[in-house]
């Protein structure tokens, strides 16, 4: 379906900013770019990039027509996706996560892979706030991060797909000292108050009206969870799904009081979008893997 095919190529000149740029992601030369983007436009009737500068860029009705192109590919590939068999999974999706999922996602997409060969991954890791920015961008096609607080944009679409409850985290050194008497006593190694996370953690400490005793500022926390076992404090942190943390012999996880908030993970996404198929069929893989 050629009309499909050039719609594909508009959107990836859209996104990228150039025609060779373009031309790399959906295969073609520069010069077929080229030709396709004529045909569509006089198709079209109207102009959709304006070439005079160095950067195409669009004009006022390429930016008009790009979301309805979107949505356009986005349902073809789901009405190709009813037709086709139901194991096949084929084609390349970019997917961001931030640090602390990337073992789910990373394991998720292996199994995937291994059972349909011809599925391209590419994984992108950052912060929430910068995946966020770009999954809005299109320079990633979804990304599994942290839940923001408050609305999120009109073009975006979230998808819930687990939560991880806040824990205390004190070393095996500690003994049997109570979970109350290690937050009055002990440094607090602090996730850092800037992500999403950290916010969590300060409502938590807020709600259950802790002091703690601060200590370090840490962006990670792999990095808080070797230092609670080196016993230079104690932590709140979430407890990843993907973590062995209560059958780890130097730790001690202690659950916090009834009512603190869980850290919400789930995928964002364009609501429309030409990877549909292919971001679906991960968040599918990893709702099967939380059963």
């Amino acid at each position: 379906m050629s009309n499909i095919r050039y719609l594909r190529t508009f959107i990836a000149v859209a996104r990228h900013g150039s025609f060779s740029a373009a031309a790399e992601r959906v295969a073609l030369t520069q010069a077929a770019v080229s030709v396709q983007m004529q045909t569509l436009e006089s198709d079209l009737k109207h102009a959709l990039f304006d070439r005079s500068g160095r950067i195409v860029v669009l004009t006022s009705t390429g930016r008009a027509m790009l979301p309805r192109a979107e949505q356009l590919v986005a349902l073809y590939d789901e009405m190709r996706a009813l037709g086709a068999e139901a194991s096949e999974v084929i084609g390349s999706v970019a997917i961001g996560g931030v640090v602390s999922v990337m073992g789910v996602l990373a394991a998720t997409v292996a199994s995937l892979k291994v059972a349909h060969p011809r599925l391209d991954v590419r994984l992108i890791t950052a912060r929430s706030l910068e995946l966020a920015r770009q999954v809005e961008s299109s320079e990633i096609d979804a990304a599994i991060l942290v839940e923001a607080q408050g609305k999120i944009a009109a073009s975006l679409a979230w998808a819930p797909l687990y939560t991880e409850p806040l824990a205390l985290l004190a070393s095996k050194m500690t003994g049997n000292v109570s979970a109350s008497e290690l937050i009055r006593t002990r440094p607090f190694l602090r996730f850092e108050r800037t992500q999403r996370t950290g916010v969590l953690i300060d409502r938590a400490l807020r709600k259950q009206r802790l002091v703690v005793n601060e200590f370090l500022e840490l962006s990670s926390i792999e990095a808080i969870v070797e230092l609670v076992r080196q016993n230079v404090g104690i932590a709140i942190v979430p407890l990843l799904r993907n973590c062995n943390w209560t059958r780890d012999t130097a730790l001690r996880v202690l659950p916090l009081a009834q009512g603190v908030p869980h850290r919400a993970i789930g995928m964002l996404e364009r609501k429309a979008h030409d990877r549909y198929v292919l971001t679906s069929a991960i968040r599918q893989r990893i709702l099967e893997g939380m059963t």
